[in-house]
């Protein structure tokens, strides 16, 4: 039997020097009471790897597992319990208040929580944690902050520099900073530490760092250009200078205050004065970004284009950039430290009003490509592209809504981004953010009714119908006073919509009918005509015209495989199955619903990958294998929790899945039923995904 997922950690990159002691107390806190351990210490001490270090030490105490939540691109508090689900495998898609969910949610379950980098939001954070707390007896959380959170019951561990030798003398080499500083400088130049002399000058050099793990870092990175000694002279000649960068580092204590406003400054005044200015402009991305964006958003007369790739790698050699190769191409990050110091850097230079408005024109202009795109063949690159630039788009939509800033631009890009929170799994984001748009742009035309059309489909996938309804008489409005095709039809769709939830199928079917939703029109609303088709079969199934539906899911399948399309064409294979399984015809119902299945789980769509283990459960219970239709109702049901929406609440789906329960449970017996739910419960999505594509 497969296991639950044990968490999200990151696989670590390097070995970790010392902490045995930190490790050893926070083995100690959480084998005793402690339900919330903070760790605060100077910014670059090394807080975030000693969590991750102790977490991944301590993931076999908990029964499901330890959690990252990475808090650092986060600009607004309002989000906080949005983004502590996202990490969890939580895509709740209702309307009720997220930190009721996550309540609900982590009530009976047994796992630790580690809430990095909180300091800029410690006091959304105290709420979150005392809330999660009370309502859930088996969580534990590990906060990483330069603040403590002031919760009662709070344990604090002070996170202090490494050790460092007490002399210059070179017999010191051993203490952990020295080692640290070794290891790292082996990598930038192999061999700096083989003579005597060498050991003296890197005990010499951590000293001079006071053993600050980003300072170590940092003066590591360079060993590759300059030797330890004229390194040493370097960082004597930065604490002349001191006072230029007092400000520009936050919320570093006073014992090492010195040394990291030292160890960035001076790594700052090695760096080329292009290289400077591009570590101060990529400071407005949030999270990790690519090279094209770094081109788009920080190239001008001062930066030429063709520069960027070159400099990058250099900000990557110094340690200023992270370069992260991911399955969509190569990414970069910035530490928190390191991001706060250039932006201090724009700051000074009076230019981070302009490149954040930069920042937000290249995601905008990304979301409205991606939207353009998102029906045909690079669907997957586009839900890859747009789910790494999460942060960037947040803090995009962030700096839209700031003061001084128009509402239109907020509403724009969140109308672009309608297949992101609905085919993406970030409903609920989507509407935190509508909404505020909505209000900030109250002027009629076309960015505000695609908003409105945009609000409409967040509340059709969070199952809200009230919401709906005014949608719809809004979006119908614009729809009729615009008199083109493609916007009809996108109000035909929100209205069949609403009427199939409300249990009115036959008046679905008049209103969708009425448009030329099986034409292409182009315009703003490219996918809306491939969602009023697929609430058309579903129409069909629910008026029990199997043979209607099969015909209307085909065709809608064979347009999406012409333009490439795989979200919508995922669907209609769940109609084809749910059709042919109408008709009887079992086994062609197990193959259009395992085709159906392996789409939904590209696209990480939990709703869909959730309908298709349900459909096969029927499937199974009908042929008499009740133990395997009960696994399969448990894998489903495993996911359907994560969603909030048992069967997305349409009757018949709910009608399906009981009678799929009582069928499975006369052939298996309730133990047998019983025990083979559990189990399906138990796997992991993994496992039970491979059990309902391989196994009969």
């Amino acid at each position: 039997m497969g296991e639950r997922e044990m968490g999200n950690l990151p696989a670590g990159k390097t070995r970790m020097v010392g902490r045995r002691a930190e490790l050893a107390e926070l083995g100690r806190l959480f084998a005793g009471a402690a339900r919330l351990v903070t760790l605060t210490g100077v910014g670059g001490v090394g807080k975030t790897r000693l969590a991750l270090e102790a977490a991944a030490g301590l993931q076999s105490r908990f029964r499901d597992g330890v959690w990252l939540v990475e808090l650092s691109p986060l600009r607004q508090s309002g989000l906080l319990p949005h983004i502590i689900a996202e990490a969890l495998p939580l895509a709740d898609q209702t309307a009720r208040p997220m930190i009721d969910v996550l309540a609900d949610y982590l009530a009976d379950r047994e796992l630790l929580l580690v809430l990095d980098t909180c300091e800029h939001l410690t006091d959304a954070c105290a709420l979150t944690v005392q809330v999660l707390a009370r309502a859930a007896p088996g969580l534990r959380i590990l906060a990483t902050s330069r603040r403590t959170l002031n919760v009662p019951g709070e344990e604090v561990l002070t996170v202090e520099p490494l050790p460092i030798p007490e002399t210059d003398d070179p017999a010191g080499s051993q203490a952990d900073a020295v080692v640290l500083l070794a290891e790292r400088a082996a990598q930038s130049a192999p061999g700096v530490a083989v003579t005597e002399a060498g050991r003296a000058e890197l005990v010499r050099l951590s000293r001079r760092l006071d053993g600050l793990p980003l300072a170590i870092e940092l003066a590591a990175a360079r060993l590759g250009e300059l030797s330890v000694g004229e390194l040493t002279v370097r960082l004597d000649d930065r604490f002349a200078v001191l006072g230029e960068t007092d400000e520009l580092v936050e919320g570093a204590g006073p014992a090492w205050h010195q040394a990291l406003r030292t160890a960035i400054g001076w790594s700052h005044q090695l760096c080329s004065p292009a290289e400077r200015l591009l570590w101060a402009r990529l400071s407005v991305f949030a999270g990790t970004f690519d090279a094209e964006a770094a081109r788009q958003v920080c190239a001008d007369a001062h930066l030429a284009t063709e520069r960027i790739t070159g400099l990058l790698a250099a900000l990557v050699d110094t340690s200023i950039l992270i370069w992260q190769p991911t399955g969509g191409g190569e990414r970069y990050r910035m530490l928190d430290t390191l991001r706060e110091y250039g932006a201090g850097w724009l700051r000074r230079l009076g230019e981070e009003g302009e490149f954040r408005r930069r920042h937000r024109d290249h995601y905008r202009s990304l979301a409205h490509r991606a939207d353009a795109a998102w029906m045909g063949p690079e669907q997957v690159a586009w839900y890859d592209r747009t789910t790494a630039d999460h942060a960037n788009f947040r803090a995009a939509l962030d700096f839209c809504l700031g003061e001084g800033e128009d509402g239109h631009a907020a509403l724009e890009l969140v109308g672009a981004l309608w297949f992101f929170w609905l085919a993406c799994g970030f409903l609920r984001e989507g509407r935190h953010y509508l909404d505020r748009a909505l209000q900030r742009c109250p002027a009629s035309g076309p960015v505000r009714s695609k908003g409105v059309w945009t609000g409409g489909v967040i509340a059709m996938g969070q199952g809200d119908s009230d919401t709906l309804a005014r949608m719809v008489q809004k979006f119908r409005a614009d729809a009729e006073a615009a008199a083109d095709p493609a916007s009809l039809i996108a109000a035909a769709h929100l209205e069949g919509t609403h009427l199939l939830m409300c249990g009115k199928p036959a008046q679905a079917a008049t209103v969708i009918n009425a448009v030329p939703y099986t034409q292409e029109h182009g315009g703003a609303y490219t996918g809306a005509r491939f969602l009023a088709w697929m609430v058309r079969t579903y129409v069909h199934t629910s008026l029990g015209e199997f043979t209607e539906a099969a015909a209307a899911a085909a065709a809608l399948r064979a347009e999406c495989v012409t333009r490439g399309e795989r979200w919508i064409r995922a669907y209609a294979d769940y109609v084809q199955g749910q059709t042919a399984f109408g008709l009887g015809r079992l086994d062609e119902a197990v193959t259009h619903t395992r085709t159906a299945l392996k789409g939904k789980a590209v696209l990480h769509d939990s709703i869909g990958m959730a309908m298709a283990l349900d459909l096969l459960a029927s499937v199974a219970a009908a042929i008499g294998q009740g133990e395997r239709a009960a696994r399969l109702l448990g894998i489903g049901q495993r996911i359907w929790d994560t969603t909030g929406r048992s069967q997305v609440g349409l009757p018949d789906l709910l009608a399906a899945r009981e009678a799929c329960e009582r069928q499975a449970r006369k052939t298996a017996g309730d133990s047998g039923y019983e025990a083979a739910f559990r189990r399906g419960l138990e796997d992991s999505t993994d496992d039970g995904l491979a059990y309902a594509l391989h196994q009969t």
